[in-house]
């Protein structure tokens, strides 16, 4: 895959469920946007001065881009096999990096001191092994082979078990989580993180999650995935410093941190830098 720079990737800026003719003023990468319905009832997307930009509906989310993408969006197979419910989880603002809500996605260390008692609990804190690699075909980040026992690993699961997971970045601001499903032994749920970059400090996070999940009422499904998100807010808030440091010697990595070395050595490797510290 040929990438491009992050003016020329694409990002999410609405649900378009949720987006009308009179449209949604919002911002992407520090320039104003608008995001409406046009009088055909197709997504659009214009910039400050009424300049048309790409668009694509996908994901239940319109995608823009300030530039000219250079390939399609990433494609998520397991969305379209039939019976999954395709949940909407809505949109939370963090005053942090959008590299940084990335990131924070891709640890599982966290788990048991953020999310006590659902993701994680002590003292059930040992990260295992695990496999991170980038694959170049792609050009994605991969980190499979990925164990840790959760009190609830989801809102179906009636108890405690050791999770199977699978982390994928596809994007510099999108990341895709495979994870087990209790009602399905075999499938994956998945689960995503689709970041819209306001400023280099300010996001837009939009979860979103492709389940089999019959009984679980929809409400309850958003409800429970809010939940851990907002309990991330606090933490990615009060993150020093704000932006997230690519220069390898700036913080100390652990074994559990594979993943997250390997998500800025790609980001650096594509110059990748809009919400990135690049020097002390």
């Amino acid at each position: 895959m040929s990438r491009v720079g992050m003016r020329d990737e694409w990002y999410p800026v609405g649900l378009f469920s949720q987006i009308s003719e009179t449209g949604r003023d919002t911002m992407l990468m520090g320039e104003p946007i608008k995001v409406f319905r046009d009088a055909a009832g197709k997504a659009a997307v214009t910039a400050r001065d009424g300049r048309p930009l790409p668009v694509t509906v996908r994901y239940g989310h319109i995608w823009t881009s300030l530039g000219t993408p250079g390939h399609d969006l990433f494609a998520i197979p397991e969305v379209d096999q039939p019976g999954r419910r395709l949940v909407e989880v809505g949109v939370v603002r963090v005053r942090c990096s959008p590299l940084r809500a990335v990131e924070n996605f891709l640890d599982i260390a966290h788990f048991p001191f953020v999310h006590t008692d659902i993701l994680g609990s002590e003292p059930h804190t040992e990260v295992q092994n695990y496999k991170v690699e980038i694959r170049e075909e792609e050009d994605e980040v991969w980190a499979t082979q990925v164990q840790f026992y959760q009190p609830q690993a989801a809102k179906s699961a009636s108890g405690g078990i050791t999770t199977d997971y699978m982390y994928r970045v596809p994007a510099p601001t999108c990341s895709v989580l495979y994870k087990t499903c209790p009602p399905r032994p075999g499938e994956w749920d998945v689960i995503t993180l689709f970041v819209q970059p306001l400023a280099e400090d300010m996001c837009d996070v939009w979860p979103w999650m492709a389940l089999y999940d019959d009984d679980t009422p929809m409400t309850d499904l958003i409800h429970f995935q809010q939940t851990i998100f907002l309990q991330d807010r606090s933490i990615l808030e009060n993150q020093i410093p704000a932006l997230l440091p690519l220069d390898p010697g700036k913080e100390i990595p652990t074994r559990a941190d594979l993943t997250s070395v390997a998500y800025r050595r790609w980001l650096k490797r594509h110059n990748y830098i809009y919400g990135a510290q690049l020097v002390a």
